[in-house]
């Protein structure tokens, strides 16, 4: 049995990990993990700004990049020991194989330029005796990337996992949505294929062991938790943890991927444009092979892992009702999202820019209007006209769009890059100011602006400005459109939280 070496740091420095996908699910809880293990931490993201808040902040390098572009990925390869590609181009589009054999491609070809010692690579797990072909585009691309990384000529580690259990993951927010909100439900044949997750606990002691492999070990390892169950024995054992009644489940065989990503994406948070990966993947059995991994990555002792399917929901339960939800899968950035920078007020002039701006005196210490303006979105609502919102939020939905069920990672704190309904944190000054950008689908860019501050004569007053940049006529039909609707729900909302904010300082007095 060969055993767990460790990676020989460069001359002078703690050996260096390279984390792609940072402001993702498994790249923002990597990043603490390598660290506690004493590795020197450089991140690679696309808009460093995101990665601000992490927790980690002050311990990690952040560069930007992109895994597309060469130079950028040549730059953040430097002097790296051990490099995670944690990134793929689901929901981006059509051509989604495209991209990720390219940037597999750019990073393949970099690591090797760079003499980097080792790659390490989180996949899918593949179905066997399944033609490559007849795999869904998801799982396809998933194995093709991993052949280009195996076929770089470093050290490669692949890790297969099929359906990952831990707070905020895709796949635990379907199960526990499916299972929560549907006593009774109609189901996709796909229900009764056997599957075998992992707990996100046990994904991460791999990625961090898989970076100590002795140098002679490039090759793919199924990973995989103890329990192998269909997907209606996980309903059912997800409701027993959660002590709701069993659930009456009815397989059907009509329910095509297709429709089946849109049943998920009407019950659940997760979009249409995630869903339905996720769902194909499920057609098929994806059981693990072999368990090899616990010879380079040993279990640890005493007993307990890897992590079986009942711990791993008590788990990721806790953590989401102690509000304790370190990242979640609408972390990652919507692809075709716009990213171009807020617009300077008032000297802007890149074209046409609306703004509907609200101001209030409120009767209540700042700190406490600060409390409301960032606990807003998620359960707490946007206080104002709850219909209005909610209808458009399903027609975002209804044209492929995020929606307004993400909700919160947090139900009291927001950092920037988290997601808030179908809105993204740009920008937080804790007590101060709080900016979103528009995510829903949009013929423009979109913000959200809210303030904190004193007018004056020392009173706390409350600034609110939404701001939209229209793209071409559609975008100026659009605004005129919903201006009429303005005053009820842009005025309601300041109104309705300077409200909320006098009703919390009266409160103890009360």
């Amino acid at each position: 049995m060969s055993g767990t070496g460790d990676v020989p740091a460069r001359p002078g420095s703690r050996p260096r990990a390279l984390v792609t996908g940072a402001t993702g699910y498994i790249g923002g809880r990597l990043i603490p993990e390598l660290l506690a293990a004493g590795y020197a931490v450089r991140a690679l993201a696309r808009t460093p700004q995101k990665l601000r808040d992490h927790p980690c902040a002050e311990q990690m390098e952040v560069v930007r990049g992109d895994v597309t572009d060469a130079d950028s990925v040549a730059a953040a390869m430097d002097g790296v020991d051990v490099a995670y590609y944690l990134v793929h181009a689901l929901g981006s589009g059509r051509r989604f194989e495209d991209t990720d054999r390219r940037a597999a491609q750019i990073f393949a070809r970099q690591a090797r330029a760079a003499r980097v010692r080792r790659i390490v690579y989180l996949g899918g797990l593949t179905p066997e005796g399944v033609p490559e072909q007849q795999l869904s585009p998801h799982l396809r691309s998933r194995a093709e990337v991993a052949d280009i990384l195996l076929a770089s000529g470093v050290p490669t580690a692949v890790l297969r996992a099929a359906v990952i259990i831990g707070s905020g993951s895709a796949s635990f927010e379907m199960l526990r949505y499916l299972t929560e909100r549907l006593p009774v439900m109609v189901t996709p044949s796909w229900v009764r294929t056997r599957i075998q997750p992992v707990a996100v606990r046990d994904v991460l002691r791999y990625l961090v062991g898989c970076a100590r492999l002795p140098d002679d070990v490039s090759r793919a390892f199924d990973i995989g938790g103890p329990d192998v169950l269909s997907y209606r024995d996980m309903m059912q054992r997800y409701a027993r943890v959660a002590e709701l009644p069993e659930r009456l489940i009815l397989p059907v065989p009509m329910l095509t991927p297709r429709l089946s990503s849109l049943w998920i994406g009407l019950v659940t948070p997760v979009p249409p444009g995630l869903a339905r990966p996720l769902a194909e993947s499920l057609r098929y059995e994806v059981v693990c092979s072999e368990h090899d991994i616990a010879r380079y990555v040993p279990d640890p002792d005493p007993p307990g892992h890897p992590i079986a399917f009942d711990e791993a929901l008590h788990l990721a339960l806790r953590r989401v009702r102690d509000a304790e939800v370190a990242t979640r899968w609408s972390n990652a950035a919507v692809p075709g999202a716009p990213s171009d920078p807020l617009p300077t007020d008032p000297d802007w002039a890149g074209g046409s820019l609306y703004t509907d701006r609200r101001e209030r005196i409120v009767d209540a210490p700042p700190d406490t209007l600060w409390r409301v303006v960032e606990g807003i979105g998620g359960d707490n609502g946007w206080y104002s006209f709850p219909l209005a919102w909610a209808v458009r939020g399903w027609l975002d939905r209804l044209v492929g769009g995020v929606g307004l069920r993400r909700g919160r990672r947090d139900a009291r704190r927001l950092r920037v890059g988290d997601s808030l309904d179908f809105w993204r944190v740009e920008e937080v000054t804790p007590g101060r100011l709080l900016r979103l950008r528009a995510e829903m689908r949009l013929p423009g860019l979109a913000w959200l602006e809210l303030t904190v501050g004193h007018d004056d004569q020392g009173r706390t007053r409350y600034g609110q400005r939404a701001l939209f940049h229209p793209h071409g006529l559609t975008g100026h039909a659009y605004w005129w459109s919903i201006s009429p609707f303005h005053t009820a729900v842009f005025g309601g909302m300041a109104r309705n939280i300077a409200a909320a904010a006098e009703a919390e300082h009266r409160a103890p007095d009360e």
